[in-house]
């Protein structure tokens, strides 16, 4: 789901090229749903092996980082810990949406309309555990690190774009992580460059958000972008204040300045909500505005060839001279890194 402010957030597109040599910090749930959503077969279903487990995670994982990494990039992949209490009511209503793409999947399969199979069968999506501890297996067997958040993953990602300076930015579709305080959001990352939509192929270009200029643009502050991101909805209230949109919740803001006179200026609308949606804005407000985080140290390891040929070639059935292929490749791109790392000390 996710924070939807889009209309009122600056950007700018960039090229790939844009990020050579910078340390990216990449909220990997996000990114790997992305994967099962995005790499399918043309009738919406995710890719499967031979035992019929789903392997769209993986191609993404192997394919696209390494035509990032061969770009001159340099990936740490930062998952999800413990989610906050809160979330539960996000994880609820996923799952009947979930539940209900399954009836419509199932009543198109039936009718083989395949437009509306694509379309319901991306709502199906699920990262089980075995899913996760390969995914994990296969980013460092290619020596990508990983970092495990002691909760939200964006949140850990946004802390470390912060503290450390040889952190450039985090990468996720979500803007949630504005509100965690990156200073920098990638967004489009790890996405095909060239996309299939309903209405034909179209380009997906990178796209960078820098906090300090959406404050400056918006003319708030960074517990203001907390509060306007609150009453539009997060993944902690999902539905917001009905009938407040970005640019209401932005008016809303720069007017009362204070958090507690923002919310209580939408006291009654918070109190008229059905209870399943009605929320405590300073919970909420503390988990951006404090979150638990830890200062996590990575370093880039060595490729693991017989690892990636595991998982890859011998457990999910993926092509041999393809994954060859690829590992070569990466092993290029890593020789390549060394030379310039050691051109640094002379």
């Amino acid at each position: 789901m996710g924070l939807n402010i889009s209309e009122i957030i600056p950007r700018k597109e960039i090229a790939i090229s844009d990020l050579k040599g910078k340390v990216i910090c990449v909220d990997a749930f996000n990114t790997f749903y992305q994967f099962l959503s995005t790499i399918r077969q043309p009738d919406g279903t995710p890719l499967k092996d031979s035992r019929n487990r789903v392997t769209s995670h993986l191609s993404g994982i192997f394919y696209r980082n390494i035509n990032l990494l061969s770009e001159g990039l340099k990936l740490v992949y930062v998952l999800d810990g413990e989610a906050p209490a809160l979330k539960a009511k996000t994880h609820k209503k996923r799952q009947d949406v979930r539940e209900s793409a399954e009836e419509k999947y199932l009543e198109a399969r039936q009718r083989e309309d395949i437009t509306l199979m694509k379309r319901y069968s991306s709502q199906l999506l699920r990262l089980d555990d075995e899913m996760i501890k390969e995914s994990k297996e296969l980013l460092r067997a290619m020596g990508i690190p990983v970092i495990q958040a002691p909760s939200e993953g964006e949140a850990e990602a946004a802390y470390l774009c912060r503290i450390k300076e040889d952190v450039y930015a985090s990468a996720s579709q979500d803007y949630d992580s504005l509100l965690f305080g990156a200073q920098r959001l990638v967004r489009n990352l790890t996405l095909s460059r060239r996309r299939k939509t309903y209405s034909g192929f179209v380009e997906t270009k990178p796209e960078l958000i820098e906090l300090e200029k959406v404050l400056n643009y918006l003319e708030i502050n960074l517990d203001q972008l907390i509060c306007l991101g609150i009453l539009v909805g997060t993944d902690y209230n999902p539905r917001g204040i009905p009938g407040i949109g970005p640019k209401k919740a932005l008016d809303l803001v720069k007017k009362y300045k204070q958090p507690v006179f923002i919310f209580k200026n939408v006291e009654e609308q918070l109190m008229n909500l059905p209870e399943e949606d009605q929320f405590d804005w300073k919970e909420i407000f503390e988990i951006f505005h404090s979150p638990d985080v830890s200062d996590e140290e990575f370093e880039f390891g060595k490729i693991d060839e017989d690892k990636i040929r595991k998982i890859l070639v011998e457990e999910h059935d993926f092509s041999k001279e393809r994954v060859e292929k690829q590992i070569k490749r990466l092993i290029g791109v890593k020789e390549l890194s060394k030379q310039k790392d050691l051109k640094k000390w002379f």
